[in-house]
């Protein structure tokens, strides 16, 4: 069976995105043009990666072809909807890939299925016949810069930092490492 590559060329909307309770979520990764919509889900380390690496290309891009980044996101780029729904997992992401077209003056994001074997690093921002799905989508600086932000706020957006291990906290309290393992529970931490 050969490949699928989903291909957003001018995305109305990249966004990253959690469904479920702090301590529960599911990341994902969501890509609309027109009336297509691809969901994968995506861990959440990946995405905090992905923001930083995104954030080291664009000043990369700015000094070596001159391209035209704004430093913050443009306002009008800034995206805080939920995401669109229902929200159906296309595939899970493995292998990420990064690139700029010069050409098109895009960063190019490319998200590759989870495979059980090793991924061939020449699939990756490729049209090959053979290799895991993926999905390919073209952003400028500004929307890229865009994508950065959203996915680190849905990040931090998660549970509180216990104030003296730093582990989250959950609702119910934890096991404090820093406490010789006695449960805390969250609002004895806020006192």
């Amino acid at each position: 069976m050969s490949r699928v590559i989903h291909v957003f060329r001018q995305p109305d909307r990249f966004v990253a995105g959690t469904v479920g309770e702090p301590g529960d979520r599911t990341f994902y990764l969501q890509a609309s043009e027109d009336v297509r919509t691809i969901s994968v889900t995506i861990e959440k380390q990946q995405v905090v990666v992905l923001a930083e690496r995104l954030g080291s290309l664009l000043e990369e891009v700015a000094s070596r072809f001159g391209a035209d980044v704004p430093d913050d996101a443009p306002e009008e780029l800034l995206d805080v909807d939920p995401l669109t729904v229902p929200v159906e997992e296309e595939f899970r992401v493995g292998t990420m890939g990064l690139g700029w077209d010069a050409e098109s003056k895009a960063v190019v994001i490319e998200l590759l299925a989870m495979t059980e074997g090793e991924v061939d690093e020449t699939v990756v921002l490729d049209d090959t016949e053979e290799g895991p799905d993926a999905v390919r989508v073209f952003l400028s600086p500004g929307a890229a810069r865009a994508f950065a932000e959203r996915a680190d706020r849905v990040v931090n957006a998660g549970r509180k930092p216990c104030p003296l291990c730093a582990e989250p906290l959950d609702p119910a309290g934890h096991i404090c490492p820093r406490q010789n393992g006695y449960r805390r529970d969250v609002d004895v931490l806020e006192d």
